[in-house]
């Protein structure tokens, strides 16, 4: 008799844990992801609203752009205004936070400037 060649492949248990891990991932990013889309929302409103000359004007063009985009983590109170020579500059920091399970949460930590 032929020895039986050694058989290549996942088992169904290995099959059953990778699939729960790819689910796992999935869930992740897809809590991940809008707040990336949400801090490039943040990033763009910040270039537009460093066109403004004061600070009150400055956030009310944010807060305008932010209406429009669905921005919800950080509003014009929030922003840095300052002035670099003739140009207006606006910084902005913030984090989310994505609840995991139990106790365990993920942290993002955004920050930026209309540079």
């Amino acid at each position: 008799m032929k020895m039986k060649q050694q058989q290549r492949g996942l088992t169904f248990l290995g099959l059953l844990i990778v699939g729960i891990l790819l689910a796992f991932t999935g869930v992740i990013l897809a809590q991940v992801v809008p707040t990336y889309v949400e801090f490039m929302a943040v990033q763009k409103a910040a270039k537009k609203a460093a066109t403004g000359s004061t600070v009150s004007e400055v956030r009310g063009i944010f807060d305008k752009s932010a209406q429009v985009d669905n921005i919800n983590s950080i509003s014009g109170k929030d922003l840095e205004v300052g002035k670099e020579g003739d140009l207006v500059v606006v910084t902005f920091a913030y984090s989310r936070e994505i609840h995991l399970a139990g106790p365990a949460y993920l942290t993002m930590k955004y920050e930026g400037s209309s540079k």
